[in-house]
């Protein structure tokens, strides 16, 4: 995927949340000039283009993002699929661009849930085999055993599964997998991160509007129930919802029917829902933060997503899936990791879990220079977890210790929603994306 905004801030805060969101196997490139993108295009195959608009001062009419894109359509059945993005000002443009041919439209500054849900549908339309190469939970040790094992059996019912796991550790990769063995397999699977969502546009989001329903409805919109009928609707971080939002969504589940706004009749929905949270499962029993009854939809059953601490076994082999993966990617050649290297990665506390992991092997195919991988080139820093840091030796941490336990821990305290992490830090999503990525969280 190719991400083309000259803006750097916007172009990596939409990196970061797609690499969070898809799966491994679709990395994303950015560029800034529009100069660069004939040879990116030349240079591999690109699934999927993110095509800013503009990319000349003062300048709105979007010519050159339209010149640009009949540029990448004359390439026939090796051009990319082309997703536009536009501001709030020129939906006139948007339509435009549809006209000549791009997939769809992304207005900014963007809904996070929006922008994930569309691109999934662009690489689902080109690319079907996706999900299913991507759904592969990789790993021998005892607890992943025994987690595809309760998959073979849940899969194939219709039962509400509740996924928990620490960030980072797979939990989507799991619903992925409980759909891919599903009799919905060849139905939508659409994921929905419900901590990006407004309290305020939840409902339009989830059920669907009708236009004039509220100020900026222009035209009907379905929501994420209608789009995942015959399918899977995964919620992730369904924990971040607010309470008043929680009974909105109850609602839902009891009656299997969603009222769109604006509309005066009900819409029977059929999709399979799997859920995810990071929360602490015993936080999830405080009524102060989840409605017992809305959990009690939710979990018919429960499925837990080791940590990667708790499976050290499997890091050999996800290291070398990784490496081999990262070093094909980028035409580096096939090397194997030292001995002390795997010692050291195996010791290591992966506090991210296996996007930690993943990140660390990218980091080392790009940067590696010798016939081996050796630990320097994971990119890893040790020391103590941000919990255990005491205020008496706080003193003597570098600058670069301080400023990842204070990211570590604004994310503990809002559970991993992202917004609400940047906001305790008083920082934008774009510059908290650009923390994270250099801390490798």
């Amino acid at each position: 995927m190719l991400i083309l905004d000259d803006d750097p801030d916007v172009g990596l805060a939409a990196k970061l949340l797609l690499q969070r969101r898809l799966p491994p196997t679709c990395p994303v490139r950015l560029l800034q000039r529009p100069a660069e993108l004939a040879a990116a295009l030349e240079a591999e195959p690109v699934e999927l283009l993110l095509l800013d608009m503009n990319f000349l001062p003062g300048r709105t009419d979007g010519s050159q993002g339209l010149a640009l894109l009949e540029q990448v359509l004359r390439r026939g059945a090796q051009a990319p699929l082309v997703i536009v993005m536009t501001a709030y000002a020129e939906v006139n443009l948007a339509v435009a661009a549809l006209k000549a041919g791009a997939f769809d439209f992304i207005t900014k500054p963007w809904d996070n849930a929006r922008l994930v849900a569309t691109v999934a549908a662009a690489l689902a339309s080109r690319q079907p085999a996706l999900p299913a190469s991507a759904s592969a939970l990789l790993g021998e040790a005892r607890p992943m055993q025994e987690l595809r094992a309760l998959i073979q059996s849940v899969a194939p019912t219709e039962a509400n599964v509740l996924v928990l796991g620490e960030m980072g550790s797979g939990k989507e990769l799991v619903a992925r997998e409980l759909h891919l063995q599903s009799a919905r397999a060849a139905g939508t699977f659409l994921a929905v991160d419900l901590g990006a969502l407004a309290e305020s546009t939840l409902e339009s989001e989830l059920f669907g509007h009708k236009r004039g329903s509220f100020t900026d409805a222009r035209s009907e919109r379905p929501g994420r129930f209608q789009a995942a009928v015959g399918g899977t609707l995964f919620l992730d971080e369904v924990a971040n919802l607010p309470l008043a939002s929680q009974a909105k969504l109850l609602t839902a589940l009891e009656r299997r029917e969603v009222t769109p706004l604006g509309a005066d009749q009900p819409q029977a929905i059929d999709v399979r829902i799997v859920s995810a949270t990071n929360l602490d499962e015993a936080a999830l029993f405080d009524p102060q933060r989840f409605r017992a009854d809305l959990l009690y939809r939710l979990n018919t059953i429960v499925l837990r997503v080791p940590p990667l601490r708790e499976r050290r076994e499997d890091i050999p082999l996800l290291c070398q899936h990784y490496l081999s993966q990262y070093a094909a990617q980028y035409a580096k050649p096939p090397r194997h990791c030292s001995e002390a290297a795997l010692v050291a990665l195996r010791a290591h506390d992966w506090h991210g879990n296996v996007r930690a992991l993943r990140h660390a092997c990218e980091r080392a195919v790009i940067l590696a220079q010798g016939d081996r991988y050796e630990y320097a080139d994971f990119g890893l820093r040790a020391g103590p977890a941000p919990a255990a840091l005491e205020p008496a030796p706080a003193q003597h941490l570098t600058l670069h210790q301080r400023e990842r336990a204070a990211l570590d821990e604004a994310l503990r305290q809002a559970q991993g929603n992202i917004s609400q992490a940047a906001r305790l830090l008083g920082l934008s999503r774009a510059a908290l994306y650009r923390r994270m990525e250099k801390h490798e969280l």
